[in-house]
């Protein structure tokens, strides 16, 4: 595989393009006062004001920088709104002591953004473990239009790419995200924390050996992800595998796509050597393919938001035609 595709994008950069806002824990709101329960979460929009848009989900571990190289050959190809956010713990969000991570507060985070930016409809588009908070988001979703509530926003599309959709297919392996669950694994996100040594060995074999990530791609990572003392997040949140199995009825992809489609329009992308979802793409294909699921694989390791950013884009404009 050519060295192609690569972000010209610097972390400092991305982030500096968007926003640092105040988000209430108490009542789930973006806030403009200054109270104790805020935090500051960053988010950016772009092409505001578009009628078609986009939310553009973080991934696990890299958050929204892992955008950054799909944005560059979107920006070509679609012009709908895109708001590129970052979860409590990632990126320029604030990472507060003893939070208590999960899909719920994230997916309560997206709803208090969509509310503060008036979004009436939206496409979710997820990389990784954000797949997880689309499902929830869509399980509210459905239960919202069941109790006959008026949607403040509405779903319209789906695009998962290597994201786990059934509790009993995750295949990450054992010295991986359940590593970073224990405390050595802790211990390694400190430590990488302040060294690139450190972080370059937990990260490099995410993409493929054909690839070839360059140095400056993990520069860059790093400085996306240890930014405001990030790197301890890969640790703290590595249980959504586990939430995922603890909730496995109402985050069952099977049953969120026949209770919502064709109203709602999905496609499940995989990359050929993930090694921690592949097993996903499988079941989806088996199960759903057949009733209208459309499924994409891609080149390349499980990092193919850095690996195939041409291809995520394009599919990202084929998913927004079939509104």
């Amino acid at each position: 595989m050519k060295e192609t595709n690569k972000t010209k994008y610097k972390a400092d950069q991305w982030f500096a393009d968007g926003n640092r806002i105040s988000y209430n824990l108490e009542n789930k709101k973006i806030t403009e006062s200054i109270v104790d329960s805020s935090l500051k979460i960053w988010s950016k929009v772009i092409n505001n004001n578009q009628e078609s848009h986009l939310t553009m989900m973080p991934g696990f571990p890299d958050g929204s920088f892992g955008w950054a190289a799909t944005e560059e050959h979107l920006s070509t190809v679609n012009n709908s709104e895109r708001l590129y956010i970052e979860y409590i713990g990632m990126g320029d969000s604030d990472k507060p002591d003893k939070y208590i991570y999960s899909v719920y507060e994230r997916a309560d985070m997206i709803e208090a953004l969509w509310q503060y930016h008036n979004v009436k409809s939206t496409s979710l588009i997820t990389f990784d473990f954000s797949s997880l908070v689309a499902l929830e988001l869509l399980s509210r979703q459905i239960e919202r239009i069941n109790a006959g509530e008026i949607l403040e926003t509405t779903i319209k599309n789906l695009l998962t790419i290597n994201g786990g959709l059934f509790s009993d297919s995750h295949t990450h392996p054992l010295l991986t995200t359940p590593l970073l669950k224990t405390p050595i694994g802790k211990m390694g996100t400190k430590i990488a924390q302040n060294s690139q040594f450190a972080f370059n060995l937990m990260m490099k074999d995410l993409w493929s050996k054909e690839y070839k990530v360059s140095k400056e791609e993990l520069v860059e990572n790093f400085n996306a992800i240890t930014r405001r003392n990030g790197a301890i997040f890969m640790s703290n949140a590595a249980r959504f595998v586990d939430e995922h199995k603890e909730n496995n009825k109402r985050w069952d992809f099977k049953r969120i796509f026949l209770n919502t489609y064709p109203n709602i329009k999905y496609i499940v992308a995989g990359s050929e050597q993930d090694q921690f979802e592949y097993k996903q793409v499988q079941k989806a294909k088996y199960q759903l393919e057949h009733l209208g699921l459309k499924i994409k694989m891609f080149p390349g390791g499980h990092m193919t938001t850095s690996e195939q950013p041409h291809l995520i884009a394009n599919t990202i404009a084929e998913l927004t035609f079939m509104d």
